[in-house]
């Protein structure tokens, strides 16, 4: 058995045993790949699975959930009457691909523009798949614009934007299901900005300290945590409330309520071997450890291009480091899940170059939905 192999199953194992020792799951994700691949639809079956307990994540993935997850968009060349002097790099403008019934919906929100719309899916271009609303128009802009009218909606229910985005959103999404759940679905403070306005209202949602206590919250409450595809993690796992390898002491000093990573398994599903390079020198002679004693540079002492979120990780001693692509190590988690846990699932991810994750890639498209505008301010009312 490969090393990936032993430690897939290491994870696999520690999830297990969480769940039927009434444990609780977090999982912590960043954009990209996580939503072409399929894992935040198969994060939020799991959600909906009661597997996991809790989603960190980006703004930007709360942006993509908010469109529908990944939408079929046509490309065409930009060109008047498009303002030019604003087009992105490349010279080409992106249009959503529309059915009746969704382009009515929007219409009512968003009546003019459709005349230049029905103009450009007229003209020569190349239809692709790719992360929903983004560039592309009316669901790009309707998705910034909503963003700031969640914003005004929450912070009068006192909740999180993504809370309130989530009771209209589809419920394989992970903003989606965690409303319909009740399991909380947090954006971080280091992922705050992307999906433009989306980033931004959510951070006007929230303070800055009142979102770090909730995630601290929800790391304090996980047994297991999983980080998926994600940069800057150190500023998430062991941040201003972790004690064991963060900088929680003064707050800890000051009374302030704070967690300890100590004895939690925190597995990292991340493509560079550096990272396990890391965790076994850590192993091997406590190198990472010595030169945090010593307060050397990290890449001197190692002799690896040392990252961030290296440090923490290799020295928890219940880390678990997977180097994989996260399109194949999800998968294989979940399968061992279906199988040790007894559970069915009815949606399963693949890694989006197979025929399998061609297929997955287009049901995506078609199978999950837009934010329901009505249906948020409906189940808002009905829930808060």
């Amino acid at each position: 058995m490969t090393p990936t192999a032993e430690h897939l199953e290491s994870a696999i194992r520690s999830i297990v045993a969480a769940k039927e020792n009434g444990k609780r799951v977090v999982v912590i994700t960043g954009s990209g790949p996580n939503i072409h691949e399929g894992v935040t639809t198969l994060i939020a079956e799991l959600i909906r699975k009661k597997v996991v307990d809790g989603v960190i994540t980006s703004s930007a993935v709360v942006a993509h959930e908010m469109a529908g997850t990944l939408d079929r968009v046509w490309r065409v060349p930009a060109r008047p009457p498009l303002p030019l002097d604003i087009m992105p790099r490349g010279g080409t403008f992106e249009i959503t691909m529309l059915d009746a019934a969704q382009r009515a919906t929007i219409a009512k929100e968003m009546p003019d523009g459709w005349d230049v719309y029905d103009t450009l899916l007229a003209e020569p271009g190349q239809s692709i798949i790719k992360a929903a609303g983004n560039m592309a128009w009316p669901m790009g802009l309707r998705t910034e614009r909503l963003a700031r009218e969640i914003q005004s909606a929450a912070v009068q229910y006192g909740v999180s934007l993504e809370r309130f985005a989530g009771f209209g959103a589809d419920p394989m999404t992970m903003i989606g299901a965690g409303a319909r759940m009740n399991v909380p679905v947090v954006v971080s403070i280091p992922q705050l900005i992307g999906g433009g306005a989306v980033g931004l209202a959510i951070g006007d949602t929230w303070s800055i300290s009142r979102r770090a206590r909730a995630v601290a919250e929800l790391l304090s409450s996980a047994d297991v945590i999983i980080e998926s595809a994600i940069a800057l993690t150190q500023e998430i796992h062991d941040g201003p409330f972790e004690t064991y390898t963060g900088h929680g002491v003064w707050a800890a000093w000051d009374y302030l309520s704070t967690y300890s990573l100590q004895g939690k398994t925190l597995v990292r599903i991340d493509l560079d071997p550096n990272l396990e390079r890391a965790w076994s020198l850590e192993r091997e002679g406590s190198s990472v450890q010595n030169a945090v004693d010593q307060g050397l540079p990290k890449t001197k002492s190692t002799g690896i291009p040392f990252r961030m979120e290296m440090s923490g990780f290799a020295r928890l001693e219940t880390s678990i480091p997977v180097t994989a692509d996260i399109g194949a190590a999800w998968p294989i988690i979940a399968a061992g899940l279906e199988e040790r846990l007894g559970i069915r699932l009815d949606f399963m991810s693949a890694p989006q170059e197979s025929e399998h994750g061609k297929r997955m890639r287009e049901w995506i498209t078609t199978g999950v939905r837009f934010l329901d505008r009505e249906e948020m301010y409906r189940e808002a009312k009905r829930v808060l």
